[in-house]
């Protein structure tokens, strides 16, 4: 049960979730909260094609007994034995309908999120309280819902788990949005919202291209700071050479990519980063929450403080400066993924958690 308004990291997350675990004898069933106007039928195009079945109920306002209705409605017709929520809104309506229909349920908390510390955690730990278990998708988020003041028994930490890139295509790509073959391209992906940081990713942009003058930024999202990126980048003389084109699929660029960066402030996991060290990229990365649980410093990428320009802009500049470098960074990066974020990991771990949790 998760709601839907995009389809980035959570998402990305049950897309190879939910038929590893159908894989695995479980009757896995998808419960969507949708969002008007949101890309919900791009999931669920996504559900068909993966042969999960699914229900979805409309998401209204934050507080409404017309979904708590609905979401119970379509629960008991599905008649689960455990029912299994992601993110705020299905946590809260997930733990009603558990409560009315008297079903055990766990969560997954995948964002170390500040809102979580301050006055709605006690709402948090309130709807919370009857869950079997809270699985944190890092060790970072584990210890951030301790801190939250979660039942530490409660807590089991799972990795994201992903074997391979994205199957679709580019909309968009890199050689038709008039990426020359010879340009390094660096690479981000993510929304343009606060919590990404590419105001400082700009910045450092801007300081390598007084290096490396052929050098291109495609920034793949899209979100409410999309017109202040693109005056930022205007402001900073990079409008020829900052690309936006908004939300796209990502394999094409990340076949495309020479460097992977990720400015995140924070992060519950960052399922890029995944996607990229698949792509065999060297990523430069901020040190941040899950990152360095992803990332290895001085391994398959560079770590850098959040918010440092300078620093970023150093880190990229070793990369290009050296691609032998770089490519060993990468190999080392696709490597790490296989061995120790595989979708097999991932489901077993998932696997074990639902057998304790359905025999308490």
């Amino acid at each position: 049960m998760h709601k839907l308004r995009g389809v980035s990291g959570s998402e990305n997350h049950l897309l190879a979730l939910l038929p590893a675990l159908r894989d695995a004898g479980v009757d896995a069933c998808f419960l969507g909260l949708d969002e008007p106007g949101s890309e919900a039928p791009r999931f669920y195009g996504r559900l068909d094609q993966l042969g999960v079945p699914y229900r979805h109920v409309r998401c209204g306002a934050d507080a409404s007994p017309r979904m708590a209705r609905d979401v119970i409605r379509a629960v008991r017709a599905e008649r689960p034995d455990l029912l299994h929520t992601h993110l705020v809104h299905a946590d809260v309506y997930g733990a009603i309908a558990a409560h009315a229909l008297r079903l055990p349920y766990l969560s997954t908390r995948h964002n170390d999120d500040r809102y979580l510390l301050g006055p709605f955690r006690y709402a948090d730990r309130l709807f919370a309280r009857g869950a079997r278990r809270l699985i944190a998708i890092s060790a970072a988020v584990h210890q951030f819902l301790a801190a939250a003041g979660h039942d530490s028994r409660k807590l089991v930490t799972i990795h994201y788990g992903l074997d391979a890139l994205p199957a679709a295509r580019s909309e968009i790509t890199p050689e038709a949005a008039g990426i020359a073959r010879e340009s390094p391209l660096l690479l981000a992906a993510g929304r343009l919202i606060d919590q990404k940081d590419h105001a400082t990713l700009l910045q450092a942009f801007a300081l390598i291209r007084e290096r490396h003058p052929q050098a291109r930024l495609a920034i793949l999202g899209a979100g409410p700071l999309e017109a202040a990126t693109r005056a930022r980048a205007l402001a900073l003389g990079l409008d020829d050479a900052v690309l936006l084109p908004g939300r796209l699929e990502t394999r094409d660029w990340l076949e495309r990519a020479d460097v992977f960066v990720h400015t995140s402030r924070w992060e519950g996991f960052g399922i890029v980063l995944l996607e990229a060290m698949l792509a065999a990229l060297p990523i430069v990365a901020t040190r941040v929450s899950a990152v360095p649980e992803v990332v290895e410093d001085g391994r398959t990428g560079i770590l850098v403080d959040a918010g440092d320009a300078p620093g970023l802009a150093g880190a990229l500049d070793r990369l290009l400066s050296d691609p032998e470098g770089a490519r060993r960074l990468g190999d080392a990066g696709l490597i790490r993924a296989r061995s120790q974020f595989s979708v097999a990991r991932m489901t077993e771990r998932t696997l074990s958690v639902y057998r304790e949790a359905t025999q308490q």
